[in-house]
């Protein structure tokens, strides 16, 4: 084999080892991707299976009402409540509700076809509320407070018409953390977002099965699924500035101290009354001394917990 013959052999030797390597390097980056997306889809499987457990959310017999609003949260919540009811050991139903309030530039399509795709029984409920909001809170103002009163009364209207024992909502776990911290600093209450709750009238049960999900792995499972998402602020209106702050602080806490967050929502179930300050949760003014161990006895003087310790402390 000449010179140049030999050359031209070993360019295309290395042109096709370096195509293989690509094809090689590409399949492993897919395996790698579908490993990393099967593993999120497990994780929100069983968070929401915990939750909807640990607050008794769905009983044999439930009809589910599921509020889909088109966002990201409430695709997943009900994306994993079909796949949790085909998997549950107790039957009941879930029924997707959408409220179209007229905004301007809602898609009013997305939702049925999406949802005819699924082959899941919705409802479609048109009230025109931005036209009322408009017109009661002057321009400027946020809107959100009054919207989302008017929305509620619908939804348990339509909850009722649909005959639907349990109406679920896409809070997370972030949305739970950042009203606890609003009514912490702003309101002066310890008091956050509850994951099972009895409607103000007494006649709803309201869950939210994705209490225990972290917000970003919600926003990774919608990219995957590519759900159709509608912007939420087809209103004009714009987030509580108040709860952006709360945000942007806990994504710091999250950046530099890793594992603050998830203490502070884990401190929301592990709560000691006679420890706090709240006369109607502990009944201080009844403690007497018995001579008899106590459970919920003086831990003054118990070591303080482990803090973080500054940078560059050995």
């Amino acid at each position: 084999m000449g010179d140049q013959a030999a050359a031209a052999a070993a360019r295309a030797l290395g042109a096709r080892r370096s195509v293989e390597a690509r094809v090689s390097g590409s399949g492993a980056q897919v395996r790698k991707l579908d490993y990393e997306r099967n593993k999120l889809h497990k994780r929100l499987l069983r968070l929401a299976g915990e939750a909807i457990v640990d607050f008794g959310m769905i009983e044999a017999g439930d009809r589910v009402m599921v509020c889909l609003s088109g966002g990201k949260d409430s695709y997943a919540l009900l994306d994993l409540l079909r796949t949790l009811r085909s998997r549950a050991p107790i039957d009941f139903e879930l029924v997707a509700v959408n409220l179209d309030q007229k905004q301007p530039g809602f898609p009013g399509h997305v939702l049925p076809e999406y949802l005819r795709s699924l082959d899941v029984p919705f409802h479609i409920e048109t009230q025109d509320t931005y036209s009322i909001v408009t017109r009661v809170i002057p321009q400027g103002r946020t809107m959100c407070s009054l919207c989302s009163r008017l929305r509620r009364g619908i939804l348990y209207r339509v909850a009722d018409e649909l005959g639907a024992t349990k109406i679920a909502l896409g809070h997370h776990r972030d949305d739970i953390l950042e009203t606890f911290f609003l009514n912490l600093f702003f309101g002066g209450r310890l008091k956050s977002m509850p994951p099972k709750l009895v409607s103000d009238d007494g006649r709803h049960m309201v869950i939210r099965p994705l209490a225990y999900v972290k917000e970003e792995d919600l926003a990774a499972y919608a990219e995957w699924r590519a759900f159709p998402i509608i912007p939420c602020n087809l209103c004009g209106s714009q987030e509580n500035l108040k709860r952006r702050e709360i945000k942007q602080m806990l994504r710091e806490w999250e950046r530099r101290h890793p594992g603050r967050v998830e203490n502070v929502f884990a401190s929301l179930g592990r709560v000691v009354p006679s420890h706090l300050l709240d006369r109607s949760a502990w009944d201080f003014a009844a403690l007497r001394i018995t001579g008899e161990p106590f459970a919920d006895g003086d831990r003054a003087f118990d070591p303080d917990p482990e803090f973080e310790r500054p940078s560059g402390t050995g």
